[in-house]
């Protein structure tokens, strides 16, 4: 049988790669500039190579009982490990992903197809622009996972943004996203002042070093109207082959300190992480 080869292309943000696992007959690591982006098991989509893939995936596992059906929107798309995750894990659930690169999409589709009956549907548009014309209480779980090369964009930071996620969620529902950040922590910690503003409930999930400030790294922001179960999360959290802590009342407050809400006039996108700390290839 051959060996898979890897594959090259330009799409809308950059030059895609998609490189095989030699370890994983039908596993494939997707970067767009050298930064790493997905990682699909075709074959076990319940395999979670990232670890901030990993802490995403259980803050889905907690939304509610397991195997339960969760309408779930992802804005920021890759290679759709999450989607699959979810397919895989909670049959029947509707799903919507929101992906700015069509050129990536046109990709995934050609190399790294979603089965069909998974109840995944793509969009190929702004991650914000859609948000924003989505049906109010339409989505149990919304994740965020948008990244314009290695950095947050700055209009998916803001406090109006955080509103719309907040309509946009249904009695119950929980907001996650994927954030990248190091010491002085100033886009990490103006995260938490902005979702606070309209959330009740916050919570963190990121390694302990990273939050010491001993590198650069990326975090889990939880967000929600109602109870967060921490001790869930961090039950699983700690489990993990990286084990990640979760902090949430007093402690968070305290890491968020006196920062202040982003608001569009002034969002800015989030820093550009240190050579090296995402790149891969």
């Amino acid at each position: 049988m051959n060996e898979p080869i890897p594959v090259i292309r330009a799409v809308d943000r950059g030059t895609a790669k998609l490189l095989p696992d030699v370890d994983r007959e039908r596993a494939w690591l997707l970067t767009v500039d050298g930064a790493a982006q997905s990682y699909v098991d075709l074959d076990e989509p319940t395999h979670l190579e990232f670890e901030y893939v990993q802490r995403l995936a259980h803050v889905v596992d907690c939304a509610a009982a397991e195997g339960l059906p969760l309408s779930v929107l992802h804005l920021g798309g890759g290679a759709f490990t999450l989607p699959r995750y979810v397919a895989a894990t909670r049959p029947g659930s509707a799903q919507q992903v929101v992906e700015a690169d069509t050129g990536l999409l046109a990709l995934v589709a050609e190399r790294l197809p979603i089965p069909a009956g998974t109840g995944i549907t793509v969009h190929g548009t702004d991650a914000r622009r859609w948000l924003e014309a989505a049906p109010d209480r339409s989505a149990d779980v919304l994740i965020a996972d948008v990244f314009g090369g290695s950095r947050v964009p700055a209009h998916i930071t803001s406090v109006e943004y955080a509103r719309q996620a907040a309509r946009v969620l249904r009695t119950g529902g929980v907001y996650a996203a994927n954030l990248a950040d190091g010491t002085p922590f100033d886009f990490l910690r103006s995260q938490l002042a902005t979702f606070g503003a309209v959330f009740e409930e916050l919570v963190l999930i990121a390694e302990p070093a990273m939050l010491r400030g001993r590198r650069f790294g990326n975090a889990v922001l939880v967000a929600s109207h109602t109870a967060i179960d921490t001790g869930a999360l961090a039950r699983r959290a700690a489990a993990d082959a990286f084990p990640a802590r979760v902090e949430h009342g007093a402690s968070l407050r305290r890491f968020t300190g006196n920062a202040t809400v982003v608001r569009d006039a002034g969002a800015v996108p989030s820093p550009r992480p240190p050579d090296g700390a995402f790149r891969t290839g």
